[in-house]
């Protein structure tokens, strides 16, 4: 039973920083490619960042320059390392595993077969 448990979301001023965990309990990360995603309230879930299985990153163009996506292996653990944080960073974010076949370019929800129950970041001005 696969599960990814997120961690280290907090309320910080704008500014500021915060590094997510996002534990795989299943397998180890470095076989998936793993994302994370945001979903502010009223707003759709959208992407933020991914490494894949070639430890490729990419991210979104509102958070590039600022958050930094890495993995550790040993420790089965993903990051997100999330400095300058914005308000308009407020959100949910949720930790997710891709299903394999799916191209790592593929940001599509869909493309996930396992998701995080979500920890929250709140950002004031």
């Amino acid at each position: 039973q696969v599960e990814l448990v997120e961690s280290g979301g907090g309320s910080v001023q704008a500014g500021g920083s915060l590094r997510l965990s996002c534990v795989d309990s299943g397998y180890n990360v470095c076989r998936y490619d793993m994302g994370w995603y945001r979903q502010a309230p009223g707003k759709e879930r959208e992407f933020v960042a991914l490494i894949d299985s070639n430890r490729r990153e990419t991210y979104a163009e509102s958070v590039k320059g600022r958050f930094t996506i890495s993995q550790d292996n040993a420790e089965r653990t993903v990051y997100l390392q999330m400095n300058d944080l914005k308000p308009e960073d407020t959100a949910m974010y949720y930790c997710a595993r891709k299903e394999i076949g799916w191209p790592w370019t593929d940001f599509r929800l869909a493309a996930y077969d396992h998701w995080g129950q979500g920890t929250q970041v709140t950002v004031s001005s």
